[in-house]
C-alpha cells in the first residue's frame, strides 16, 4: 500500500465518497415516488447490474420523500396520482411549463432547493454510500447541488427514464449521464457545456431478463398484447369486445382486479386477461408470443418492446412525460398511433399484413439502436466503473477534504504509527 492509499484511511468517508480502503461497500439508489413507476423499474434494472458484478457490496433503494417523513411520502404519492387522473389537462400544463419549456427554468427549482438540500445532506451523511445512483430528476438535482457547493463528493449517475430530459434534472454537478438519445447528448453538451466523454446515449437501461429479438412459432391469428391496464389505458380495453376472432388478445390487467373480472365475464375466445405479472422472465416469454403490442409511451415499456423489436401501437398516453414521449417515438417511427375513430383491429391489420410498413418499421428501430454508444450491460457497469476511479483520483488531487481535514488525518497516521508500531 503506497503512502496516498495509507493515508486514505484517516479521510472522513463522507469526504471521499468512499470506504477507508478504497473499496466500494455500498451504493445508493435513489427512485421518487412510492408507487412502482419507471423510476423504480430502472433502479432495480441498475441494481441488478451491479449486483451481478459486484455481490459483496451493499445495494440500498430509498423513497426521499418517506425518508423525510413516511406520512409525508404517502401523502406526495397519493396526491400525485389524484393529480394526474383526475387533473390531467392541468398537470401537462403545469409540467410543460415548469419543467420543460425554456421560460423561467430555474425559479421552481430554487424554491424546492431550500426546503429540501439540507434533508439530501444529512440522509447521505447517514447512509454514507460510494456510489449514488439517480433515476429520477428531483433527487438528481439535489444531489447535483449538493456536489456543485462543495458539500458532497460521492460519485453520481443519473441514469434516465424517458425519451427526453426535463429541466428539473441535476446535470451540472453529476458525474455520469446515461442518456435516452443522441439527441439528449447534444442538447447536454450545446446548453449544459457538458463534457461529452460524461454522457453516454444507452438508451433507457432495461433489465437482463430481456432478450433481444423474439422466438415467436407462427400461428393461425396475430398475437396481440395489450399492457398498462392498471394504470389505465383510455377507452382500448372498452372496445376490445367489439373486436373480431381475427385477432387474439392478451390483456395485461395488472393489478386492476375490476378490468380482469369485467373482461373475464366477457367470455371471449379470443380475450385472455391476465392478473399482475411479477416475474420479468414471464413478461419476457409474453413479449416473444406477441406480433404486436398495444400499450402506453411510459419510457421503460417502450424501450423493452424496442429491444425485442416488437410493432408498437399506442391508443392513449398520459399528460406529461408520456405525452412528451409519443412526439419523439412518433416522430422517430418507432410507434404506430391509433386513431380513435377507426375500428381498432383494421387499423392493426392495416400494419401486421403489410410487409413493406413492417419493414419500414424494423429499420427505424434498428437506426434508433444504432444511436446507442452503449447498448450492452457490461458497458455500463465499466463505464461506472471508469468514472468513480476518475471521481476518486480528481478528488485526491484536488480538493475533496479541507485543509484541516487533511492536517488531521495526516497527524492521526503519524500519531499511531509513532505511538502503536
Amino acid at each position: 500500500m503506497d503512502v496516498k492509499e495509507r493515508y486514505r484511511q484517516y479521510i472522513p468517508n463522507g469526504k471521499w465518497g468512499m470506504t477507508g480502503d478504497g473499496e466500494m461497500k455500498k451504493v445508493l439508489f435513489l427512485p421518487l415516488f412510492q408507487m412502482q413507476s419507471g423510476h423504480h423499474q430502472v433502479s432495480d434494472t441498475m441494481m441488478n447490474l451491479l449486483k451481478k458484478r459486484n455481490p459483496s457490496v451493499e445495494y440500498k433503494k430509498i423513497e426521499f420523500f418517506s425518508y423525510i417523513n413516511q406520512g409525508f411520502g404517502d401523502l406526495v404519492t397519493k396526491g400525485y396520482l389524484t393529480w394526474i387522473n383526475d387533473f390531467p389537462k392541468a398537470y401537462e400544463w403545469i409540467y410543460k411549463k415548469a419543467g420543460y419549456s425554456e421560460d423561467k427554468k430555474d425559479k421552481p427549482k430554487k424554491t424546492l432547493e431550500f426546503y429540501f438540500l439540507r434533508k439530501m445532506e444529512r440522509m447521505l451523511e447517514e447512509e454514507k454510500p460510494d456510489l449514488i445512483v439517480c433515476t429520477q430528476a428531483f433527487s438528481s438535482y439535489l444531489v447535483s447541488r449538493l456536489k456543485m457547493y462543495g458539500r458532497c463528493h460521492i460519485p453520481a449517475v443519473n441514469v434516465y427514464t424517458d425519451f427526453f430530459v426535463n429541466h428539473f434534472w441535476g446535470k451540472e454537478g453529476i458525474d455520469l449521464h446515461f442518456v435516452p438519445t443522441a439527441e439528449v447528448k447534444g442538447e447536454f453538451i450545446d446548453q449544459y457545456a457538458i463534457d461529452p466523454s460524461r454522457v453516454k446515449v444507452t438508451g433507457i437501461p432495461i433489465h437482463e431478463a430481456f432478450t433481444k429479438g423474439q422466438c415467436k412459432a407462427d400461428g393461425p391469428k396475430k398475437q396481440v398484447l395489450v399492457a398498462g391496464g392498471s394504470s389505465g389505458l383510455g377507452d382500448i380495453v372498452s372496445l376490445i369486445p367489439e373486436t373480431e376472432d381475427s385477432i387474439t388478445y392478451q390483456v395485461l390487467c395488472g393489478s386492476n382486479n375490476r378490468l380482469y373480472e369485467e373482461l373475464k365475464a366477457l367470455n371471449l375466445p379470443h380475450v385472455k386477461p391476465l392478473t399482475y405479472i411479477s416475474s420479468r422472465s414471464e413478461m419476457n416469454d409474453l413479449y416473444d408470443q406477441a406480433d404486436a403490442i398495444i400499450t402506453k409511451p411510459g419510457g421503460v415499456t417502450m424501450s423493452e418492446v424496442l429491444y425485442k423489436s416488437i410493432p408498437t401501437f399506442v391508443y392513449s398516453s398520459l399528460p406529461g412525460q408520456e405525452t412528451i414521449n409519443l412526439e419523439y417515438l412518433k416522430g422517430n417511427g418507432l410507434v404506430f398511433p391509433l386513431e380513435k375513430d377507426v375500428p381498432i383491429e383494421e387499423q392493426l391489420l392495416n400494419i401486421l399484413d403489410d410487409s413493406q410498413k413492417l419493414e419500414r418499421y424494423a429499420k427505424d428501430v434498428e437506426l434508433y439502436h444504432a444511436t446507442k454508444e452503449i447498448e450492452s450491460q457490461e458497458g455500463i457497469y465499466q463505464s461506472i466503473a471508469t468514472t468513480m476511479e476518475e471521481v476518486r483520483n480528481k478528488s485526491y488531487r484536488f480538493q475533496t477534504a479541507s485543509r484541516t481535514t487533511w492536517l488531521k488525518g495526516i497527524g492521526k497516521f503519524i500519531k499511531e504509527k509513532i505511538l502503536y508500531n
